[in-house]
Order: C-alpha cells, then structure tokens, then sequence
C-alpha cells in the first residue's frame, strides 16, 4: 500500500511559527523543514510547544504568526480537512459499536466514497497493519495493541500526504510499546508516508526517528540524526535532555574556537579537558557535560581527578559507579559488562578521567 509521500507531495515546512496564549508563548519562533517521506520526532518535555506544533500542521490551531506549507502549498489558515493529513492520537477514539472494518472505512465514507470501494480499501489498510481477519471484531475485543493498529490503519485508508502522531503509545505497557516503536517505523518505511511523530520520550524519539527536533519552552535546541544528538549535542539542555549527563560547572583556562579541545578549571578544584561547543573565551565560566560511559574510572593519577567510589550499581548490561571527587561533587562512570575492566567497589579511591573528544564544553551565556 503505496502512499504519496514521495516527491514534494509529503515535504512540510514550519516557518518562524509563533503561538501566544495571552502572554505566553507556546511557541517561539520555530522553523522546521521535514521532507517527504521522512520520520520526524518533536522531542520535549510538557510545555515545551511540540503539540501545539503539531496541532498547528494538523490546522487544529492558528499560529499568532509564521506559516505552515505542506506539499509546498501554504495551508497556515486551511481547514484540517483541506490539508489531506492523517492523524493518530494517545486515545485511539475507535467507535466501540462500529466492527474493526467500519472504523477503518469511516474517514472513506465521509468522503463519499462507495461501499464496495471503501470496503477493499479497509480491508487493504488492515492487511498493511498485518491484522487480517480482524475485520469484523469490535474494538472492545482487540488488546492495546490491535487496538493502536487499528487506529493507524485508519489513519492512512485515505492515503494522506502527511501522518501527524500525537504521543500514541502512552497507554501501551513498556514490552508493547517497545514492539510497536518497531511496528510502527516499519509500517512507515514500508508505505512511505510523511510522519511528524510527537513525544516526550527520548528513547521512542531516538528509536523511532530519521531526525528529532528537541523542544524546550517554546524553542527549538536542535535538529538532528540521533547519533548526533547524543554525540554532539548543541545546548547543555540537549545534552541533559537527550541520554544521561554528567554536569561540571568551571572557568576556561585560555580561549578556544569550536570544536578544539580547551582546558577547564573546575569549581571545587581539579583540571579537566572538552572540545569547546562555539568560541569559548578565556575566564569566561563553562559547564563540562561528559556521558558516563565516556568517564573513565583508573588507579590515582596525577593526570586524573582523585575520587572515591561512593556506589556501585550493577545492572547486568552494566554497572554505574558513583565517583565522589570532592565539593559536593558526584559523577557518574558506566562500565559496560563484559569489557574486562575492573568493576570498582564502594570505598575504593580512583583516578577520574576522560578524554577531551568525549567531552563538550558549553560558555555560560553572555
């Protein structure tokens, strides 16, 4: 079941939107381009503006001002049924006394279509989510996740230019909702379709995505592939938001243009090394940010910070060691199993070190 998100069909474009309830704004400026047939996850937490985005693509909202063009066609004050999109909410809002096959045909016989016609193609649009044979059961017999099925199969009978997803695997458990992360970027990958997929989950977005744009309070952060993302975030947001983060406040020791390693004086004491993100002048105060499976754990060094293991979490894939390196100062250090490092206990004293490509460091705001 091909769709028409190839060529510029499916391409959608968000220029400079802004939305303000009252003195507020939802969102803040936001341009964003997704090209036919990618798959692209708003990512933030609550309020940082990405379902009012999505509501915006979708025409469910009027931006205050910027514009949305969909298949290069500018649909900023069209009707949602004039913009040919598909949508798929958190509920699933089947109709319980409809068969699985009847809701599937309903957006088709709204449209006019004929009954033999709408028929064929809800029962296409069944064998594409792979539930063949459900098509006379109603929703209340189907699990969670037939059920999710069931709603995405309706969301493209009409084979839309564009899928709009509004956190749709919230009410799955965690096993379901893993598989149908999977289920749902092979359906798309299968049938080609546009998808702006919205959530607050990091792991679905990384998972999920072609690219994620991170949100936070009406902003966009970052736009990108998630390796990048979680190798070279742009903003200590970012690299807070996306994975796990350790965090060192401290001074440049001299200036650094970006992407070159620069020399930082921690707060509370110690030396340690980042590649600067943007110019970072010299003095000028500095936020290390280091993953914990980047921190390496080493007998006491003088090219190392001196720690002391305060933890030692096993976790069967790993193991998360606690380094407490003075001053009210904690990091994190993942060990992955099977690596033949030492697996370090509590009150052991350890050298605490990285290297300056495994670290970012970001200039406070001027």
């Amino acid at each position: 079941m091909a769709l028409g998100g190839a060529g510029t069909e499916g391409r959608v474009a968000v220029r400079d939107l802004v939305k303000r309830f009252g003195p507020v704004a939802a969102v803040d400026g936001v341009s964003l381009d997704v090209a036919a047939g990618e798959f692209v996850a708003l990512l933030g937490p609550s309020g940082s503006g990405k379902t009012t985005i999505l509501m915006a693509i979708a025409g469910f909202e009027f931006p205050t001002s910027g514009r949305v063009e969909i298949g290069g066609e500018d649909v900023t004050w069209a009707p949602p049924n004039k913009r040919n999109l598909g949508m798929v909410f958190q509920r699933y809002t089947l109709f319980p006394h409809m068969s699985v096959v009847e809701n599937i045909a309903f957006p088709l016989k709204m449209r006019g279509i004929g009954r033999a016609e709408r028929e064929a193609k809800a029962q296409a649009a069944l064998a594409t989510v792979r539930l063949e044979g459900y098509g006379a059961r109603r929703p209340s017999q189907l699990s969670g996740g037939q059920q999710q099925r069931v709603a995405l199969a309706r969301a493209i009978v009409y084979r839309p230019r564009v899928l709009l997803m509004d956190e749709p695997l919230s009410a799955l458990d965690k096993n379901l909702r893993e598989e149908m992360q999977l289920e749902i970027k092979h359906l798309q990958q299968r049938i080609g379709v546009t998808v702006v997929f919205v959530t607050h989950d990091q792991t679905e977005a990384m998972t999920m995505a072609d690219r994620v744009a991170v949100l936070d309070r009406g902003r966009l952060q970052q736009v990108g592939a998630p390796r990048d993302l979680y190798e070279a975030p742009a903003t200590p947001f970012v690299a807070g938001f996306i994975g796990e983060t350790n965090f060192l406040p401290g001074r440049a020791k001299a200036a650094a243009v970006a992407g070159a390693p620069v020399a930082v004086a921690l707060d509370g004491g110690g030396e340690a090394v980042a590649t600067a993100v943007g110019a970072v002048p010299a003095g000028v105060a500095v936020r290390v940010a280091v993953r914990p499976e980047r921190v390496a754990l080493s007998p006491p060094s003088a090219d190392t910070l001196p720690g002391t293991i305060a933890e030692a979490i096993y976790a069967g894939v790993a193991t998360t060691c606690i380094a407490d390196i003075g001053g009210d100062r904690r990091l994190r250090a993942r060990i992955a199993a099977g690596t033949g490092l030492v697996q370090w206990e509590p009150g052991a004293r350890v050298g605490v070190g990285w290297r300056a490509e495994d670290a970012r460091a970001f200039a406070a705001a001027p």
